[in-house]
């Protein structure tokens, strides 16, 4: 058994986004230089703070901290349990690159009130470190709605008509998902059930009817799926693509929809757990839904010429990879979902990383217009390269390794549908990505203009974010011990014992 012990950490986690944000809105735009450090410092200790929580992880000791007592019963908590720190890793670690490729792209292209930009991008930050860190329920969607608040300010950041109208869509939809999430939780308390998150389920010993358990399931299932973009709740997603790049990559990558799809596993293992879905049939529901997200969200994305349209509607498809692989209730499906959280953030901030810098270098944003690109912006189309054949499922590269593990979990509770939908996916994921490769370095550009590559700024952390595409399919352990995590979630939802390092049980 864990054990769980009291320490500040979590909460250190949490604050230490909004101090930067207090930091860099103080500084404003009179010195960029020390305001822009402020986020990249901030991410280096909360890299440090969430690597000490997993050291402690790691050996079975999870750190918690309870922020407001607000009854006996109802706490905001905190606490570090081997899944929030998948999560919590992985916005951690992309933090990092995402904030030196910001300041790259926003001077590059010069970006109006950059002060209030990276502001709100340090909150994003907080809130999604408060998701993944979350106890129980109400925390979540306590810190699932601030993170809706704060990536508001960044989806409208241009202040035009198209950026207003998509603004206002994605507060429609996320907060209408997160109106359905606070009744949800209401009704838990009201029922007197202890709603802190519990592998196997915290519903899943309650003596509840079967229309509690649907209405709570429809309700919690729907209020995450909206920012998880499950068909058809996602058409939020691609008209937000008109905020700058780098909040496209936060969307996509780091806080926004990982949430999404990390709140999908909090609802499917920690509140209802396999054995109730299985028994109310729910989990057919929730698969057939992702498994057609999966292959129109593919198709679509072959239709489209502008590039960060294109990626996004592949975000929509890969986003119900991980649904699929939860709702198929195997340890070896979750498992592969949740490896798929993390190739997916490192794959996708790469695409987007170099839509951004393509955009920033030469104003160029369909894929029609790419020719020859490659041989003008070779580092930049290389880490395409590298992502592509992630996204496409080539190995060795990290997301072949979680198709492995969700093809396989398929194939191990009898849904060989579901195999088939994932292997045909991974065809549409190469119809669309591989194309692009060819107009880049095996033709020439008709305009003969010479680019060059982007400010350094951007194009040193989407080569790391491309490399990490392959090392993390060698490697997935280093540096925030993923697998291992990813497997002790998965034995302990599934009732088997498991061990991180010697630790976790």
């Amino acid at each position: 058994m864990n054990e769980i012990f009291s320490s500040p950490l979590p909460l250190i986690a949490v604050l230490i986004p909004v101090g930067a944000a207090i930091l860099i809105a103080l500084t404003t735009s009179r010195h960029p230089n020390l305001r822009d450090s402020w986020s990249t410092a901030a991410a280096i200790l909360l890299v440090a703070v969430v690597l000490l929580m997993l050291n402690e992880t790691r050996q079975g000791r999870l750190a918690q901290m309870t922020i407001v007592e607000l009854s006996p019963d109802i706490n905001i908590a905190l606490r570090a349990d081997p899944a929030g720190m998948i999560f919590g890793g992985l916005a951690s670690g992309l933090w990092i690159l995402a904030g030196v490729y910001a300041v790259g792209y926003m001077r590059g292209g010069n970006e109006h009130k950059q002060t209030r930009f990276f502001s709100a991008f340090a909150l994003s930050i907080s809130a999604a470190i408060g998701v993944a860190l979350a106890e129980n329920l109400l925390t979540f969607v306590l810190f699932y709605e601030l993170l809706t608040l704060s990536t508001y300010p960044l989806v409208t950041h241009r202040e035009t008509e198209e950026a207003i109208v998509a603004g206002r869509k994605y507060l429609t939809y996320t907060l209408s998902g997160g109106l359905l999430l606070i009744g949800a939780t209401a009704w838990v308390h009201v029922l007197g059930i202890d709603a802190t998150f519990a592998a196997g389920g915290f519903l899943n010993q309650a003596s509840l009817s079967q229309a509690t358990q649907w209405g709570l399931f429809g309700m919690l299932a729907l209020g995450v799926g909206v920012k998880a973009a499950v068909m058809p709740l996602h058409s939020w997603l691609p008209s937000a693509m008109v905020a700058p790049t780098p909040v496209s990559a936060l969307l996509h990558a780091v806080a926004v929809v990982k949430a999404g799809v990390f709140g999908i596993v909090r609802v499917m293992v920690f509140v209802f757990g396999s054995a109730l879905l299985q028994e109310m049939g729910a989990w057919i529901v929730i698969a057939v839904m992702s498994g057609a997200t999966i292959i129109i969200g593919s198709t679509l994305a072959l239709r489209h010429d502008n590039l960060k349209r294109r990626l996004a509607y592949s975000t929509i498809s890969h986003l119900s990879y991980i649904v699929l692989g939860v709702a198929l209730l195997g340890p070896i499906a979750l498992t592969g979902a949740l490896l798929h959280i993390v190739g997916h953030g490192v794959t996708k901030i790469t695409l987007f990383f170099v839509a951004g810098a393509i955009h920033v270098r030469t104003h160029k944003d369909n894929v029609s217009e790419l020719d020859g690109i490659g041989r003008q912006m070779p580092i930049t189309m290389g880490a395409f390269t590298l992502a592509s054949l992630s996204m496409a499922g080539i190995p060795p590269f990290v997301l072949f390794t979680s198709k492995m593990y969700l093809g396989w979990g398929a194939a191990e509770v009898g849904q060989q549908v579901f195999l088939a939908v994932y292997l045909v996916s991974g065809v549409l994921s190469a119809g669309y990505l591989f194309p692009i490769i060819l107009r880049a370095f095996m033709r020439t550009s008709p305009d003969h203009t010479r680019y060059g590559e982007a400010d350094m700024r951007m194009v040193i952390p989407l080569a790391i974010t491309g490399v990490l595409a392959l090392v993390l399919g060698v490697l997935p352990d280093v540096p925030f011990h993923f697998y291992n995590l990813a497997h002790a979630v998965a034995d302990s939802a599934s009732g088997l014992n498991s061990t991180i390092a010697g630790g976790v049980q």
